[in-house]
Formats: C-alpha cells, sequence, structure tokens
C-alpha cells in the first residue's frame, strides 16, 4: 500500500465526510455503494480482507448486511484505525472484525489468504495499479474475487488542466489511473473475468446534489462542524470537481476480477 506521513484523513475531514457521506464513510454512496460492488458474490462465512478500511463503515456493512464470516480491515492511518475498532467493537462485530495498522508497502499477509480482497474508494491513494494487482492476486485463494470501487480517470497519458486543478484540489495524493490501465494490469497479474462498471453517470448527479447541500440547505450545519474556512476550502473542491466529472474525465468505477481456480 502507499501512504505519507501525513494524515489524509485527520478528524476534522473525518467530520466533514461523515456529515457528508453518513456514519462510517469516507466516501460516497454509503452501505448501499458497498452492496453494489459485492452483488452477485455471497461472501457468507468467507474471509475478506478490506484495503483502506477506513473508519470501519464498509467493513461493518461486510460483516453485516454481507454475512463474511471474519474481515480484516487494514489502513496506514492509526487513528482512523481506533475508530474503526472502537466503533466495530461497539456494534458487537468485534469477534468477526480485525483492523490492522499497516504500513505502506507490500500487503503484510501469506499467499491464499482470504477469499475475497475487497476496497472502497482507498487504492486511488496507491498509485502502482500493477504491483497492486499482482500483489491482490497472491493473497487471494483460487477462486477468489477481486472486489472493489476506485477514482478512475477515463484516460492514460496527461490530464488536462481541469482534472489536474480538481486533483491539487483534493490534496490526497491521487494516483489516479484509467480503465483500461487497470484493465491491463488485472489482465497481466493473471485474473480472469475482469468486469468495469462506469459510475460516473450515478455520481456527477449526486455530486451536485452534494454541492447544494454545501452551498445552500446544510452550509450552517456543516460550518459549524468544521468552520467556515474550510467548508469553503471544500466547496472549492467541488466546484473543481463537477465539470470534470461532466466531461467525464474523472469517472469512478466498481472494479471485479476473479483468480482462476487451477
Amino acid at each position: 500500500m502507499a501512504g505519507s506521513d501525513e494524515l489524509h484523513y485527520p478528524e476534522r475531514m473525518i467530520t466533514f465526510l461523515e456529515g457528508l457521506w453518513g456514519d462510517g464513510f469516507l466516501s460516497p454512496g454509503g452501505a448501499d455503494e458497498v452492496m453494489r460492488v459485492i452483488a452477485g458474490v455471497d461472501l457468507t462465512g468467507l474471509t475478506v480482507l478490506d484495503i483502506g478500511c477506513g473508519i470501519g463503515g464498509a467493513t461493518g456493512v461486510l460483516v453485516g448486511a454481507g454475512h463474511a464470516g471474519k474481515v480484516i480491515g487494514i489502513d496506514v492511518e492509526a487513528p482512523v484505525c481506533e475508530i474503526a475498532s472502537s466503533r466495530l467493537d461497539a456494534q458487537g462485530l468485534g469477534d468477526r472484525v480485525e483492523i490492522r495498522r499497516v504500513e505502506p508497502g507490500p500487503l503484510p499477509f501469506d499467499d491464499a489468504s482470504f477469499n475475497v480482497v475487497f476496497s472502497k474508494d482507498s487504492i486511488v491513494h496507491i498509485a502502482d495499479k500493477e504491483s497492486l494487482a499482482i500483489d491482490v492476486f497472491r493473497v487471494l485463494r483460487p477462486g477468489g474475487w477481486f472486489l472493489a470501487s476506485d477514482w478512475l480517470t477515463s484516460h492514460d497519458g496527461e490530464m488536462s488542466a481541469e482534472m489536474q486543478a480538481y486533483v491539487a484540489a483534493e490534496d490526497l495524493d491521487f494516483g489516479m489511473a484509467s480503465p483500461a490501465r487497470y484493465r491491463r494490469a488485472l489482465r497481466a497479474a493473471g485474473f480472469v473475468d475482469i468486469e468495469l462498471v462506469d459510475r460516473n453517470p450515478w455520481y456527477r448527479v449526486v455530486a451536485r446534489e452534494e454541492l447544494e447541500r454545501l452551498t445552500g440547505s446544510e452550509r450552517a450545519t456543516f460550518e459549524a462542524a468544521i468552520g467556515a474556512d474550510e467548508l469553503a476550502l471544500q466547496i472549492r473542491t467541488w466546484e473543481a470537481m463537477i465539470p470534470v466529472l461532466e466531461s467525464g474525465e474523472h469517472c469512478p468505477h466498481h472494479l471485479r476480477a476473479r483468480r482462476p481456480r487451477a
């Protein structure tokens, strides 16, 4: 996994994102989006790795509505791991969930450790998609699934000026890749049954609704939570994001691929 010493998600950012996206979630769509990512794959009793578990919202869905037998959630930031562990214990899920802080780099697990590797909008922070695909393949058991969502850019090569401005506004060390690059990386790693689903049509509508909440109906609530200056920064980020969602250059995707059984 990739990362840096600077926290991507300090307390004020967690407060803001949970207010926007729901308790436990640091990316859009909440539990519904988690269930869309895993749709059609029965997790009942399976061992799942949740890469970039954050504060545990998706992890809880995997063991709750998803009926996973055991989920190990990993993240590079100690504060979010502490929050995730505390909240999942409070929900009575501690016997089926383990949260670990890990160092950036290769996944610290033995070969063929998991039935499913899951991630929700976290691997955008990992720039080397080829090494990621190889590592995920390695820790999956034969027949296991990689099920993820991520924030992509529509093409290889240099981003447009508008996209560069958006990524700079996010200031989150995004390592965005194209759908074509993801497909190549997954295929080269040995995956089969590769599927990519473009979620841009969904999120470009949702993002406009989010901006309306930030600037209109809920502005006072967000200002009270994180302060006027911080809210102004977030509004500018959304204002930079919407044009590249509209153009299609920013294209969140669902990713799905299977390690062959033999």
